[in-house]
């Protein structure tokens, strides 16, 4: 819950700015696309607000499972678990399991942190900004369970969705995965 009052400010910091520039990066956006020719632009790390989040990566029906993590560059938990998910992700990409990073940091920091730690740390899934100041009418939208903390995890497919408010190990991470399979 302390978290959700120090996110809170820093997200409404950043709605003051009217600048959304166009970022790329040299990860590949693949995960929820069936082939090379549905990807909008295959090297760029897109900023989205929460309505097309939930459009685009959290309401999917299909026979995939999708696994969302939010993070960010700042969260100490949040960094030390992503090697789960991208293993993960290698690891069952022929069980139709899609991995999504939603990045909560600022946007004016896509350049200087995202970007750059991507690339550092090899991220092959993924990666979405969620560029959304409105946290109280959104948090609750993702799941009502939620206090705002991250690291946060939803793992579905289809009907069935289930939420966690913690930090994964990947043997953790794996055994939910199983759950859904």
């Amino acid at each position: 819950m302390k978290l959700f009052f120090i996110i809170l400010p820093l997200l409404i910091l950043q709605s003051c700015s009217d600048i959304k520039p166009e970022v790329t990066s040299e990860i590949a956006m693949t995960s929820f696309y069936q082939n090379q020719e549905e990807i909008p632009n295959s090297k760029k790390v897109v900023a989205v607000d929460f309505a097309e989040l939930d459009q685009q990566y959290l309401q999917n029906k299909n026979d995939s499972i999708y696994i969302i993590n939010f993070w960010a560059t700042w969260c100490k938990p949040c960094v030390k678990e992503l090697p789960a998910f991208e293993k993960i992700a290698s690891d069952y990409t022929n069980k139709k399991v899609k991995v999504l990073l939603v990045s909560l940091d600022f946007l004016d920091k896509i350049e200087s942190q995202v970007i750059p730690f991507i690339q550092k740390n090899a991220i092959q899934s993924e990666v979405v900004l969620l560029d959304d100041p409105d946290a109280n009418t959104w948090i609750p939208k993702v799941s009502t369970d939620w206090s705002g903390a991250i690291p946060a995890t939803i793992i579905y497919k289809k009907h069935n969705r289930k939420f966690y408010e913690q930090s994964f190990t990947f043997n953790e991470l794996e055994t939910e995965l199983k759950t859904f399979l």
